[in-house]
């Protein structure tokens, strides 16, 4: 209705063009960034076991809209696997690119993982929505380069890189930056991956920093460091039997006896348990409370999969996976990152000898035969330039580890009398409790001193076959055991080098202490022979694990104790490197094999054991 003082203004009049002008320059209104991925964010059938428009679940939402917020500089979001993380940055990204285009910069931590983000999420989920199908098109015109992992937008572009490589770093800047799996990513030599993406936004004033991770170990957690520095929220849910609010933990989680499908959740407050199919009512009452309110323009996210509607998050699931988990410190520690959200706390950091020694077992071993558990046989030899080291470990089905002897091959390592020797040594088959004898299942010998690397590898690689094979320690906590090297011909020729194999010495030392710091599991612990010399338990001992800053981050890395020689320990991973080469399809089977193998000849082949082992 018109103002009675005033006449309604006429369609073409000047006025009512300028009113029109003027509208026109008067900005939409901001919207919510959670409400705008669920009206425009569309997941493809490959991307989504439930394809179609974006429905975010309730913990998902204050997430999306602290990362759309221009107040808040900081978002870190620690987390669990299961929790649809991934998509909602996906989502996040697209909320820029579509409303408010900047150059965005994406760091995870290795380049596969660049292309996965790309490939898996980027490409399809921004062609199946229409508000950002053309976003990322490649732009064919003069001076626009766009590649599978640099692409430019009206306003802005979007990068994602590689945290390993420091001068994918160096080479932008950014006023959005997404970390993603930031406990993923390794220090390198011009420092803290974070640090250095961080960096890179320092020109803008509105900037927008946003870390996201699952944690690793507690000493060394970037996104637990990142989370302790924020408002620090957590996701509550209120009981229906009392109503009161609170978060769920694993703590709260109970089942009957042996039935893990039974689990439901106990209120911390009126002990009240609540079945799995009361979640979804409870989950969707729940909210954020931030626990450090007095924190500004810093938002943190405390989430566990126990809130998860995923159907591979239901509770009884869960128990399920714990159970099968809680007995292997390395299957454990998944399941505290990846379902609970926490940081993996360390034990025995630091291992007394005196305390191994006691737990040595008499009646095998070497001599004496192997236990009756033990059907896998492997081998870790060290290589020192006036002798040969060599462990033997014994495997049981159940992931047991037998530390059976230890024997030294006297000999300068380039006479081809020792390598002789070892050959005899490597080639005999040990009495058995089953009945039989077992040879040696697979070998790894180092190679990694440069010296003596040529007469490692031309040992091994006539013997491939008998899965003696030749290996080089790389440090590094984020490598696997053992992987294949890369085999490049040397310069100058065709010819490729010899076979070798990677082995990762500081996870093959977690895996080792973790179960020696925990005597007690049933499942993958290390047994000792009462046939060991009391000096191998202490170079099994002579390193420990510590944790230093290092270029602005904390970094763990083992140091050796002042004093003690290394060569057991040494030769133990390499006889656990040497495990991961072995598969046995049927455990049934190699015990029949083992109880109708030939007996050990009445006079067996002597093997001198050395006193290097007994001196002190």
């Amino acid at each position: 209705m018109a103002s009675p003082d005033r006449a309604p203004l006429a369609a073409g009049s000047v006025d009512a063009v300028a009113a029109r002008a003027l509208r026109a320059l008067i900005p939409p209104p901001r919207i919510r960034m959670s409400a705008w991925v669920e009206r425009h964010v569309v997941l493809p059938a490959g991307v989504s076991a439930q394809p179609g428009r974006v429905q975010l679940w309730p913990f998902q939402r204050e997430i999306a809209d602290a990362i759309g917020d221009p107040d808040l500089e900081r978002v870190s979001v620690l987390k669990s696997a299961r929790v649809g993380y991934s998509s909602l940055l996906v989502g996040a990204v697209a909320g820029f690119v579509a409303n408010d285009p900047a150059p965005i910069l994406v760091v995870v931590p290795t380049e596969a993982d660049a292309r996965t983000f790309v490939v898996s999420g980027v490409e399809p989920i921004f062609a199946a929505s229409p508000a950002v199908a053309d976003a990322l098109d490649d732009d064919r015109e003069e001076g626009k380069r766009n590649t599978l992992l640099a692409r430019r937008f009206a306003g802005g572009s979007l990068r994602i890189v590689a945290a390993k490589a420091p001068r994918n770093l160096r080479a932008h800047t950014a006023r959005v930056l997404f970390l993603d799996e930031v406990d993923g990513m390794e220090v390198t030599a011009e420092g803290s991956p974070v640090l250095l993406a961080e960096k890179r936004t320092l020109s803008f004033a509105n900037r927008k920093i946003v870390l996201g991770s699952t944690p690793t170990r507690e000493d060394t957690s970037l996104i637990l460091r990142a989370w302790a520095q924020s408002d620090q929220r957590v996701f509550e849910v209120p009981c229906p039997a009392c109503g009161a609010f609170a978060e769920i933990t694993w703590a709260q989680i109970v089942w009957d006896d042996d039935r893990p499908e039974t689990a439901r959740r106990r209120c911390p407050d009126c002990e009240a348990e609540t079945p799995e199919a009361a979640k979804p009512a409870m989950v969707a009452a729940g909210h954020w409370r931030a626990t450090r309110p007095e924190v500004r323009g810093h938002a943190g996210f405390r989430l566990n999969a126990l809130v998860s509607p995923h159907a591979n998050a239901a509770w009884g699931k869960l128990a399920a996976e714990f159970l099968a988990a809680k007995d292997d410190p390395a299957l454990l520690q998944v399941f505290v990152n990846t379902v609970l959200g926490e940081a993996w706390r360390g034990e025995g950091e630091e291992l007394a000898e005196a305390d191994l020694v006691a737990r040595a077992e008499p009646g095998w071993g070497l001599d004496a035969g192997l236990p009756a558990e033990a059907l896998v046989l492997t081998a870790g030899v060290d290589v020192q330039h006036d002798r040969l080291e060599a462990s033997f470990l014994g495997w049981g089905a159940d992931g047991t580890a037998f530390a059976l002897g230890h024997v030294v091959v006297w000999g300068q390592w380039d006479d081809p009398a020792t390598w002789s020797e070892l050959d005899h040594l490597l080639g005999r088959r040990w009495a058995h409790a089953l009945g039989g004898t077992i040879p040696l299942d697979a070998v790894a010998i180092d190679a990694g001193d440069g010296t003596t690397m040529k007469a490692v590898t031309d040992f091994t690689a006539p013997r491939t076959r008998r899965r003696i094979v030749a290996i080089k320690g790389a440090a590094g906590f984020s490598r696997p055991l053992i992987e294949r090297a890369a085999a490049r011909p040397r310069p100058g020729t065709t010819r490729r080098p010899p076979p070798l194999w990677i082995v990762g010495v500081d996870t093959g030392k977690t895996w080792l202490l973790d179960r020696l710091a925990r005597p007690g599991v049933s499942a993958g612990p290390v047994r000792f022979s009462a046939e060991l010399p009391e000096v191998w338990y202490e170079q099994l001992t002579s390193e420990r694990s510590v944790v230093r800053m290092s270029r602005g981050a904390p970094s763990r890395r083992f140091e050796r104790i002042p004093g003690r020689r290394a060569e057991a320990l040494d030769c133990v991973v390499y006889a656990l490197a040497a495990r991961q080469l072995v598969q046995v399809p049927d455990w049934d089977a190699r015990r029949g094999e083992l109880a109708l193998a030939e007996p050990p000849p009445a006079r067996p082949a002597p093997v001198l054991q050395s006193g290097w082992m007994a001196r002190r």
